[in-house]
């Protein structure tokens, strides 16, 4: 990994904050911080956060075409948006598991997780305002509730928190990685190997800023391990347990070997997709208790536009 980051949360603004290392020298900064966050951010939002005072570098203001040098510590203070209210919408949930501290939902296909910029409706914490009374506000007002994410056309189990301290719990179980969360995924290919471990960094890409891939470029380490469920043909059913939770980390593991994820309209072939959005579905969730500290486990089965294409595949 070519540059340290790291991200505290705070009640009201995230600070994420990277240490600069000697091939990065020189750049500028509203162009390193646009390619080296996970969040997608234009570079002139960025240098508009560089004028009003939200971007230091070591602990001092600077302007949008300032030039980094290395062992500079960035610090970015993301600003909470302006004029922004979100709606509870009765969208459909299909609640797992619920108590006073937390709730678990099995997220459909096609659902986003949190609003962002131009799109403030229609997502999970939407229907989540709606369901719950009160939600976390550790990661501010556009993401109530929300530790962790799973892609927009990725099915399965994610966790939401109701309160502070919850959250505090399961986003530190998260960084520690005792968090047990499994995929299953359909894959193209035959997978030779009947598990293995690819460890290979993941940063954005450079030549599209709304991908990601495995580089030593501004990247974070990333850890999936598979095991193969079952082989036909030219798919493999795998299962996949994330170590780290890095964007995209699945989709871009696997097209890294060269098995990338059947459906997947960013990583995936690009010809005769067989499904509406990626074959991944995230089917087991187990975590501590924020409260009580008791181990708790979830399965989903697999969504049924899956299992139809499973069913498919084995009869062809």
């Amino acid at each position: 990994m070519n540059t340290n980051q790291t991200s505290s949360e705070a009640a009201m603004n995230e600070i994420v904050e990277w240490t600069v290392e000697k091939e990065y020298a020189k750049e500028r900064i509203d162009k390193f911080i646009t390619e080296a966050w996970e969040e997608e951010v234009s570079r002139t939002l960025i240098q508009q956060w560089v004028k009003d005072g939200h971007v230091k570098v070591n602990g001092k203001a600077i302007k949008p075409n300032y030039k980094l040098s290395e062992q500079d510590v960035i610090s970015l203070q993301v600003p909470e948006p302006q004029g922004v209210e979100l709606a509870a919408e009765d969208i459909p949930l299909n609640v797992v598991y619920e108590d006073a501290d937390l709730i678990v939902i099995n997220k459909q296909r096609g659902l986003v997780v949190h609003p962002a910029p131009g799109h403030y409706s229609g997502t999970l914490v939407n229907a989540l305002m709606y369901h719950c009374k009160d939600l976390s506000g550790i990661n501010g007002e556009l993401r109530p509730g929300i530790v962790h994410r799973i892609d927009k056309d990725t099915s399965g189990l994610i966790m939401s928190a109701k309160n502070d301290k919850a959250h505090a719990s399961l986003a530190e179980q998260l960084k520690a990685h005792t968090v047990n969360r499994k995929y299953i995924a359909l894959v193209h290919g035959h997978l030779q190997h009947d598990q293995g471990t690819i460890d290979a960094p993941i940063g954005r890409d450079s030549h599209d800023r709304k991908m990601f891939t495995v580089t030593e470029k501004n990247s974070k380490t990333a850890v999936t391990h598979f095991v193969v469920i079952e082989r036909f043909g030219d798919f493999t059913l795998v299962e996949l347990k994330l170590e780290t939770g890095r964007t995209h980390q699945i989709r871009v593991h696997m097209k890294f070997i060269g098995h990338p994820l059947v459906g997947d309209p960013m990583y995936g072939k690009s010809k005769g997709m067989l499904m509406n959005g990626q074959a991944l579905h995230a089917a087991v969730l187990g975590f501590k208790h924020p409260r009580s500290g008791e181990w708790l486990q979830f399965e989903a089965p697999i969504p049924a536009d899956m299992d139809e294409l499973l069913q498919t595949i084995r009869t062809t």
